[in-house]
């Protein structure tokens, strides 16, 4: 069974000869191959090679092309910088939307032409074509609509807005839906499995919060993707424990689960509604750590996700893997995926 086959299955929660494997690594990709991270970011085709020799090198099921949090951001026009050229691009300023008449200065969404998204699609499609038959391919649109305005307006700013004044916050997510939509949409179309979003400041609201602004529009955009035929995916970092209910009510098909997250309780609030990917601790354990723990720490999920009952399920790392991950460690963890 080659790899995109078992990881297809795992999410259906069918029976594989082994668990799915696919770690969330990004930038670890291209310190593992001494490309520095901004070569990484903005050439398609250094991008591209990173992730197809990651994929010789390591052997995982699934690949992830994205370069940061900041891609869409910076599509909408918000300044972004690289601190250094190994360290990932972020922003600039805090936010650039303070009023209504801010929102008109934001175009209409064009992946084709705007910032970085050209670069990434150029790349994702490369690495399809190098890949795409054997290996699951996730392309990662970060971000949904509410960490996409923390982006654009400030998170200090939204913040105040969710409270202060919650029709220009709606105003602007409609905004970032657009933008998030067609980016998710072109990534589809160069051939992603997998079409996977973040919306981590929406673990800063509560549970309240999350459901009445933050899901609704999570909502939209995944019945809206639910055309491509995509497999979705939903990531909150931290601990979303007290968001899994609402959050397997998206529509998303994965949720996508940090190491803080306890994989049996997950499994017991979303049930068989949607596939588990996680969740070893990626600092900790893989980055801290020595392959004797990665061994032990998958060995232990394997016992729990399997205690559980989960079926649907891909093991991988809680969160994006560190840079500096040793490759010992990354070996270990595939190598153990493989004794079970």
């Amino acid at each position: 069974m080659i790899s995109r086959e078992i990881v297809l299955k795992a999410l259906q929660g069918k029976n594989t000869p082994r668990p799915a494997l696919g770690p969330l690594a990004v930038h670890f990709c291209a310190v593992d191959k001494g490309v520095s991270i901004q070569d990484f970011t903005i050439k398609p085709s250094v991008h591209a090679d990173c992730i197809i020799r990651y994929h010789e090198k390591y052997q995982p099921d699934a690949v992830w092309i994205s370069a940061d949090t900041w891609v869409t951001a910076e599509a909408m026009g918000v300044p972004v910088s690289f601190p250094d050229e190994d360290q990932p691009m972020s922003g600039l300023q805090e936010g650039i939307v303070h009023s209504a008449a801010d929102l008109n200065k934001i175009p209409k969404p064009n992946p084709h032409i705007q910032g970085r998204q050209p670069l990434l699609l150029e790349a994702l499609s490369r690495v399809v074509e190098a890949l795409g038959k054997d290996v699951f391919i996730v392309g990662c649109f970060d971000q949904s609509p509410f960490s996409l305005a923390c982006q654009v307006a400030g998170l200090a700013f939204i913040m105040a807005k969710l409270t202060e004044d919650y029709p220009f916050l709606e105003a602007l997510m409609e905004k970032c839906l657009e933008y998030s939509l067609s980016y998710a949409e072109a990534m589809a179309e160069s051939g992603a499995d997998m079409l996977s979003t973040g919306d981590s400041p929406a673990g800063l609201i509560g549970p309240t919060n999350y459901a009445n602004i933050v899901a609704p529009f999570e909502k939209r955009l995944f019945a809206a993707l639910k055309k491509t035929g995509k497999i979705l995916s939903l990531h909150i970092c931290g601990d979303s424990t007290a968001l899994l209910e609402d959050m397997a009510a998206t529509g998303a098909d994965v949720l996508e689960i940090d190491h803080q997250v306890s994989i049996s309780k997950a499994r017991k609030i979303v049930r068989d509604r949607v596939a588990l990917w996680g969740n070893i601790d990626p600092v900790t354990i893989l980055l801290q750590g020595n392959s004797r723990e990665v061994s032990s720490s998958v060995r232990e999920l394997i016992s729990e996700v399997k205690d559980s009952g989960c079926r649907k399920f891909v093991l991988s790392s809680g969160c994006t893997l560190a840079p500096t991950t040793p490759s010992e460690n990354l070996f270990a963890f595939n190598r153990e995926s493989r004794s079970w």
